[in-house]
């Protein structure tokens, strides 16, 4: 897998995390225990720190990128669905970010909160724990999302992240 070191800036990768041999690790990138990152993924913290917590999986072609100023941070037991752009946000615990979504400068994805698939989550918006995110912009339901809605795709990839490091093998 590319993993680089960027000057000082050196990834740490928890040895439990399953990192696709296609994924991409640049620099200031901290990735926890258990937590997944798939064939495409880009996590580039060049100009500032990028953390994926525990649990955590960043599906297929995901862009984790950050500013000089904000890091981008993804809390522990979430989901980031495949080709979603993060960059320069805080996606707090048990939180699932949809495929092709986009979550940008300074906004605040709270616990238990779900950015719909095709999202675009503005600077400085705040998803409340509980709500959706849906549309372009983005635009809130409230009280609609529970944790056991989130947990069952956060740990059918901790389990595909613990298979493939067991089974994947490659042919050609």
């Amino acid at each position: 897998m590319p993993v680089y070191a960027l000057g000082d800036q050196v990834p740490d990768i928890d040895p439990s995390a399953y990192i696709a041999a296609e994924a991409v690790i640049i620099g200031s990138v901290r990735i926890g225990a258990e937590a997944s990152v798939w064939p495409g993924a880009v996590l580039r913290g060049d100009d500032g720190q990028i953390v994926v917590g525990a649990r955590t999986s960043i599906q297929d072609g995901a862009i984790l990128h950050t500013t000089p100023t904000t890091p981008t941070i993804v809390g522990a037991e979430c989901v980031v669905g495949h080709l979603a752009h993060l960059e320069g946000c805080t996606v707090h615990d048990g939180s699932l970010i949809g495929s092709g979504s986009v979550v940008l400068h300074r906004a605040v994805i709270e616990s238990v909160a779900l950015v719909g698939a095709g999202a675009v989550v503005p600077n400085d918006m705040v998803v409340p724990t509980g709500a959706m995110a849906l549309g372009v912009p983005a635009k809130l339901r409230e009280g609609v999302v529970t944790s056991e809605l989130i947990a069952l795709g956060m740990q059918s990839y901790v389990d595909r992240g613990r298979r493939y490091r067991q089974e994947l093998r490659r042919l050609g």
